[in-house]
C-alpha cells in the first residue's frame, strides 16, 4: 500500500548520496548494530533461510530469554519487512522473543530470488504462515504463538487467528485494517474532505473520479491514493519521514543494495493491496476462540480507528481488548514501541500462557 511514497522518498537519498550523508549514515547503523547484540545466557539471535512453500524464506528468531512467550510478526506493505524496525523495537526483545518473517515478496526472501516468488495471493501466504509457525513450533519447542500483525499483515493475521487458535495463544492487530469487502470507506470521506479544505483540486477531482468508478482501480491508482491519504496529514507525513524512511536509512541489516532490493520487494507486492480489497471480515468470522486485540493509532488516517472499533465489538473471544495509541498515525506501533509494549505487558501478556508450553 505504501510502495510509492517510501520508494520515492528512499530512491531519491540512494541515487546519489553526498560523502557527508553517507558518513552519518555508517555511525548510525554502526551504532544501532550495537544496540541490536544480544548477549543473555538465555537468548538468542538467529536468521537466516528456510524453505517454506518451495521456496528459501528468511526468518529472524531475536530474544534476551527463551522463557518469554514467542511472537509471530506479520508484516505490513504488503511486501515491507519489520526487519527495519529492530533498532526502534529492541526493547520488546527483553519481554518477547520475536519471529520476524520476511515473506514471500519481501525483503531478503526476495532480493535472494527474485524471479522465484510465484503468483503472490493470500492464500499462498496463509499456506506460508502456517508452515513457518510449525518451524518455529519444532525449532524453539514451543506449542503456541502470539499472533501480531500490522497493517497490510492484519488481512492475513485475521485468517490465521479464525481459523487456527490451536497453533496460537492470542492476535494482536496494529494499524487494523478492516475492509469489509470494500464497503469501509472513512478514510476515503475523511481524504475528500482534506483535499478540499486545502483546496487541491487536481487531486480531489482524481479521488473523487476513483470513488465514484464502478471499476477496479489500477495498483498505480491505489498506490496513489495511499500516498495522498498520508502526505495530506501532517502526523502521517512526519511519520513517514521520522519513522520508516529513517528507519530504512539507517537499518543495520540493509546495505545500499539491500535497501534497493527491499523497495523493489514493496513494487513487487503491490498488487495484493487490490486482492485485499475484496476481503469481507465480517463474512468470514467475528468469533474468535483466542485472546483478541486491536491496539490503534488515535490519529490513523489510513486505517482509522473507528471501523476497527466497530468491527472489535462485534467480536466474540475468550478476552478481548481495544486501546488507542496516543498521538499516532499509521505505523502506530513504531511510533511509539515504548507505548506498544506497554499494552502487550499490561494487556495481552497476562492474558496469554506466560511461560511457554514445551511440546
Amino acid at each position: 500500500m505504501l510502495a510509492t511514497l517510501v520508494t520515492a522518498s528512499v530512491a531519491t537519498a540512494i541515487a546519489a548520496p553526498a560523502a557527508g550523508m553517507l558518513g552519518y549514515r555508517r555511525l548510525k547503523r554502526s551504532a544501532n548494530a550495537r544496540k541490536l547484540r544480544i548477549t543473555s545466557p538465555n537468548g538468542i539471535d538467529q536468521s537466516g533461510f528456510v524453505r517454506i512453500g518451495g521456496l528459501d524464506q528468511w526468518v529472524s528468531i531475536r530474544g534476551e530469554d527463551l522463557a518469554n512467550p514467542v511472537i509471530l510478526e506479520i508484516l505490513g506493505g504488503p511486501g515491507a519487512s519489520n526487519l527495519v524496525f529492530i533498532p526502534r523495537t529492541r526493547a520488546w526483545e527483553k519481554h518477547f522473543t520475536i519471529v520476524r518473517w520476511d515473506m514471500r515478496g519481501a525483503g531478503h526472501t526476495f532480493a535472494a530470488a527474485p524471479a522465484d516468488q510465484g503468483e503472490l495471493s493470500l492464500d499462498l501466504l496463509h499456506r506460508d504462515a502456517l508452515e513457518v509457525t510449525e518451524h518455529v513450533r519444532t525449532r524453539l519447542g514451543v506449542d503456541k504463538l502470539l499472533l501480531v500483525a500490522n497493517s497490510f499483515g492484519t488481512v492475513l493475521g485475521l485468517r490465521l487467528a479464525r481459523n487456527h487458535p490451536e497453533l496460537y495463544s492470542g492476535y494482536v492487530g496494529t494499524d487494523q485494517n478492516i475492509i469489509d469487502g470494500g464497503r469501509e470507506r472513512s478514510a476515503y470521506h475523511a481524504l475528500v474532505e482534506r483535499l478540499r479544505t486545502a483546496g487541491k483540486r487536481k487531486e480531489l477531482a482524481a479521488v473523487l473520479a476513483m470513488g465514484e468508478s464502478d471499476a477496479t482501480p489500477t495498483t498505480a491508482q491505489l498506490a496513489e491514493y495511499n500516498k495522498l491519504v498520508l502526505t495530506t496529514d501532517p502526523l502521517s507525513y512526519d511519520t513517514m519521514k521520522t519513522v520508516v524512511i529513517r528507519s530504512l536509512w539507517f537499518s543495520p541489516l540493509h546495505t545500499l543494495r539491500g535497501l534497493r532490493s527491499y523497495l523493489k520487494a514493496m513494487t513487487f507486492s503491490e498488487p495484493l493491496a487490490l486482492t485485499a480489497r475484496t476481503v469481507d471480515e465480517r463474512a468470514e468470522g467475528t468469533d474468535f476462540r483466542l485472546p483478541f486485540f486491536v491496539f490503534q493509532g488515535d490519529g490513523d488516517v489510513l486505517t482509522p480507528p473507528a471501523p476497527a472499533k466497530r468491527f472489535f465489538d462485534e467480536v466474540t473471544a475468550p478476552v478481548k481488548e481495544f486501546a488507542l495509541i496516543r498521538n499516532a498515525s499509521h505505523f502506530a506501533a513504531f511510533r511509539h514501541p515504548d507505548q506498544f509494549l506497554d499494552l502487550m505487558l499490561t494487556k495481552v501478556r497476562p492474558a496469554i500462557t506466560t511461560t511457554p508450553t514445551t511440546r
